[in-house]
């Protein structure tokens, strides 16, 4: 797929989140969006071209990290065109009996076996009615290039004041991966956490009271060669000179580990995802998968992610169903030593590092409790 198209799907629908910790989607929805888009006719061929006119060119087959398949599964008694035919490799495919039980259990199946068991079902049911269902797994897994170290914290100030939470912390030389950008939110503090094969993950903090639906967008869609703010310009950011060993610029990070799962209705913002409709229950939607009228009757994704000292997990699945971080030296130098702090709800991208596709993306407002 396209990563610029997939981004922007991605930043539209983090535009509209709330301020809970959530995780979404826009490179597992992408695939299925774009699809339909190519068999479809009317109105909802237009609105689906709208949000995923460029088909989808690349695949993450050879990434030691991320996972995504796709699969189709029709009635064994709905008649399927030449075109969907040629256009759905045999490997993608599969059939439903017609038995909602047994069926389920397949998907159901399916959705755990592509994601080691992080998403153990299918997001959407079959019924006697459902003539299609198509899926997207996605699987994110890294470790970091530099761990944290993990450390019980009690925050003195704040939304999580009082409480006993997981805190990460380490200390790099290398500043290049802290930015501070301007941005429609205002500046955000931007720490790239760099994982041992092609995904890093974004932390992205902006000033106090700003929303997921504000940080987000402007966190995917910020250039990558904008000109950037004196890091101490950023939210949480302070400098300060020090005494030490050696003269080397020094980053010290302080932020929590967080866990975050989400169950999205897709069809609750349908025009947002080019479903408007495709979703109404009207023939000659899809005239290039089958004879028989077809329409979206759901679309949901359900999304988790892990972030933690050694690395970080991610796990999606999109479905639409078709009804159907020893004592010291004496000192004897000054160097600079920046801190970055996390003390209030963050954004996080997982970005796959040679295209810039977002895989996931989403909101932490309660950090993981600290377990001794």
């Amino acid at each position: 797929m396209s990563a610029s198209a997939a981004n922007l799907l991605t930043a539209r629908w983090a535009s509209i989140l709330d301020g809970g910790g959530t995780v979404i989607s826009g490179a597992g929805v992408y695939p299925l969006l774009a699809l339909l888009a190519r068999h479809a006719a009317g109105p909802a061929r237009a609105e689906l071209l709208a949000v995923a006119g460029e088909p989808v060119r690349f695949d993450l087959t050879g990434s030691p990290t991320t996972r995504m398949a796709l699969g189709v599964w029709s009635r064994h008694d709905l008649p399927l065109t030449s075109e969907w035919l040629a256009a759905v490799p045999d490997s993608m495919r599969g059939q439903l009996t017609g038995d909602s039980d047994a069926d389920q259990r397949v998907l159901d199946a399916w959705a755990a076996r592509h994601t080691d068991g992080a998403i153990p079902a299918m997001p959407v049911s079959v019924d006697q009615g459902t003539l299609m269902v198509l899926a997207s797994a996605l699987s994110v897994l890294t470790d970091w290039a530099e761990p944290f170290e993990e450390y019980w914290t009690r925050p003195a100030s704040g939304p999580w004041q009082g409480r006993d939470v997981s805190g990460l912390a380490r200390r790099t030389h290398d500043l290049s991966v802290l930015r501070v950008v301007d941005t429609t939110a205002g500046p955000l503090t931007l720490l790239t956490v760099q994982g041992t094969g092609d995904v890093d993950v974004v932390l992205a903090l902006g000033g106090p009271g700003r929303t997921a639906g504000e940080v987000l967008p402007a966190a995917i869609t910020v250039p990558t060669d904008g000109r950037d703010r004196a890091l101490a310009d950023g939210p949480g950011v302070s400098e300060a000179v020090v005494t030490a060993v050696d003269d080397r610029p020094e980053l010290r990070v302080s932020t929590v580990g967080f866990s975050v799962e989400a169950d999205h209705d897709l069809l609750a913002n349908a025009p947002l995802f080019g479903l408007a409709s495709a979703s109404v229950q009207v023939p000659g939607h899809f005239p290039g998968i089958s004879p028989v009228p077809l329409a979206i009757s759901q679309a949901r994704q359900s999304a988790m992610a892990t972030f933690g000292a050694r690395g970080f997990k991610a796990a999606v699945v999109t479905a639409f169903g078709m009804r159907a971080g020893s004592v010291p030296p004496p000192a004897k130098k000054r160097k600079r030593v920046v801190s970055f702090s996390v003390d209030r709800p963050f954004g996080f991208l997982a970005v796959h590092r040679s295209t810039g596709l977002v895989l996931v993306a989403g909101w932490v407002d309660q950090p993981d409790p600290y377990r001794a």
